[in-house]
């Protein structure tokens, strides 16, 4: 929320070129605790002086010489960063307050001025203004923090995939249909196989060597969604020699709990011979 020590401490700007309308207003806002409050009669200066002090809010007279409000507010919309012009401008004729907010205007006074109204249309205005301050700096801040948190992320993700690959022989992830949609290590070069799942299939679809009743056990807790830790199957080569493996693997769901995969990882036992 925004306080009333906020919106009295607004930087305020007023236009106009007659120097008793001016004397006014800032009587009007000294007297009902504005601080920062400055004045111009040369509406050519408006828009240098926005940019070097990004005023909260600008009270800016229509009928001027030589540059009237429209064009004061057309040469705002040219240097202004932000979506929101702040202009709240003073008019004594009914017919330019529609043209004024088409042009970009958030709101008017009418002259001669009420002077109950003027506070009332000031304090609401500088309200808005300061809450759309708010929220675009905390957008900025959430923008940020997602880039920094993402960046953190990415870097523990690659922290885990090295890890990973130290300590196995190789790392997969499978998607919902159970095809490999990352494979890192030797796993073709260790088992000898084009890999289509994670029991092996060969390019034409056949498996070969594996134990079947290993087989069995593991892709009913795959088709159970259930994780596996250190489990250990074996393959009997064409040459009549044995390998081992010990894989552990997880399955993922996304943030609304569907399956979308597994990961794990995996090693090839290789068995000692004693001395």
């Amino acid at each position: 929320m925004i306080t009333e020590a906020e919106i009295l401490n607004a930087s305020i700007l007023i236009v106009d070129d007659q120097e008793s309308n001016i004397s006014l207003l800032e009587q009007l806002l000294s007297e009902s605790g504005y601080t920062s409050v400055t004045s111009t009669m040369t509406p050519q200066e408006v828009c240098i002086l926005h940019h070097k002090h990004h005023y909260d809010l600008i009270l800016l007279d229509l009928q001027m010489p030589e540059m009237d409000g429209f064009q004061v507010m057309k040469a705002l919309k040219t240097n202004e960063k932000d979506a929101y012009l702040p202009v709240l401008v003073l008019t004594a004729q009914p017919s330019h307050k529609l043209r004024a907010l088409q042009a970009g205007a958030k709101d008017f006074i009418s002259k001669p001025f009420d002077l109950v109204e003027v506070k009332t249309r000031i304090h609401n205005m500088l309200e808005v203004r300061l809450l759309y301050k708010k929220l675009e700096n905390y957008n900025k801040v959430l923008e940020q923090t997602v880039l920094e948190r993402t960046a953190e992320l990415r870097e523990s993700e690659a922290r885990y995939r090295s890890l990973t690959e130290l300590a196995s022989d190789w790392y997969w992830e499978q998607d919902e249909n159970m095809n490999f949609t990352k494979v890192s290590g030797p796993v073709r070069e260790m088992l000898g196989i084009q890999v289509n799942s994670l029991m092996g299939e060969t390019s034409d679809g056949k498996v070969t060597g594996w134990n079947e009743m290993e087989q069995n056990v593991l892709q009913a807790k795959i088709a159970a969604r259930k994780p596996f830790l250190d489990f250990i199957f074996n393959r009997i080569n064409a040459d009549g020699l044995q390998q081992k493996f010990k894989v552990s693997g997880e399955p993922m769901f996304d943030p609304s709990c569907r399956f979308i995969g597994y990961r794990g990882i995996g090693v090839e036992l290789i068995e000692k011979n004693s001395a």
